[in-house]
């Protein structure tokens, strides 16, 4: 399993350090990436069975060809994706002409330009500067580009820099960004018991992290490399889904609270954009019976 620098991500270190897998009986081989993107290829290339990873970037994968399915939201970015701007901008118009960084194709692009259009802008507007991630984030802080979009951790190295200050984030566009448990569908298929001692293993890590904050906050803020502050306001910025969470997203609806309906969206983002020459298949990109499955055994 793959996993990166996110809060929705971290709780898996709990697991591991709790010994909350072997609990529930599932053998999972934890692989920290340093570059999100990077755990993202490893899935794709099947050198990972399973990966953390946001909607967008999984509807993404599935338009290139791969074949991956969604078996259980993480968390909902509401607050820590962020369009983070120096001292010079005072609305998003005044992003017109500027150089703005963020890596290409990802959500936090992707929330850059739900912003532009809530304005009345494109991308044509801006200068877009497309840098990896932590690049985009010292690029910023060096004073190179004028705004940058960043997810934490990395919103904390961006506004190092005198003045800046968040324009806007994902809090202003609930349901946009997502994240979620991503299998091969070929491990999913092959073994459907081993995916879901997985899913068992999240929920109850979730009921460890509740009766037990200090030391899994603890084992969180080492696995994040930040300070305890920091990652308290992380926490404040990710929504971690409970059981009936996940099951209401998974439905069908018509705003970005439902997982059918923002990979809709997502899909038709990256074909605009032209990150994806083809819409994706996504009829068959969730399984929820794994979390019904879970829910079903809780109520018991």
């Amino acid at each position: 399993m793959g996993f990166s620098a996110w809060p929705g991500y971290f709780p898996w270190q709990v697991s591991q350090e709790q010994k909350i897998f072997e609990a529930n009986k599932a053998v999972v081989d934890l692989k920290w990436f340093d570059g999100y993107l990077d755990s993202i290829s490893a899935l794709n290339a099947g050198k990972l069975d399973t990966n953390n990873q946001t909607l967008g970037d999984t509807v993404a994968s599935v338009a290139g060809g791969a074949d991956l399915v969604v078996v259980m939201t993480n968390d909902n970015s509401t607050g820590n994706d962020k369009v983070i701007v120096n001292k010079s901008i005072k609305s998003v118009a005044d992003l017109k002409g500027k150089k703005v960084a963020a890596e290409e194709g990802t959500v936090d692009h992707f929330l850059l330009l739900q912003g532009l259009k809530k304005a009345g802008m494109t991308a044509k507007d801006i200068k877009f500067v497309p840098l990896e991630t932590g690049k985009a984030a010292a690029a910023f802080a060096a004073g190179q580009v004028d705004a940058v979009a960043v997810f934490a951790p990395f919103t904390t190295q961006a506004l190092k820099l005198p003045g800046s200050r968040e324009l806007f984030s994902s809090k202003d566009f609930p349901g946009a960004i997502s994240d979620h448990l991503v299998f091969t569908r070929k491990f999913v298929n092959e073994h459907p018991e081993k995916v879901q001692a997985i899913v068992d293993s999240w929920f109850a890590t979730l009921d460890y992290i509740k009766a037990n904050p200090d030391a899994a906050n603890k084992i969180m803020v080492k696995r994040a490399g930040v300070s305890d502050v920091d990652y308290k306001e992380y926490a404040q910025g990710t929504k971690i889904f409970t059981v009936e969470e996940n099951l209401k997203a998974l439905q069908a609806g018509n705003d970005m609270n439902s997982l059918p309906y923002a990979a809709a969206k997502m899909s038709e983002f990256l074909s605009e954009a032209g990150f994806a020459k083809t819409k994706p298949d996504l009829t068959k990109i969730f399984d929820d019976r794994f979390v019904k499955a879970y829910a079903a055994k809780t109520k018991k």
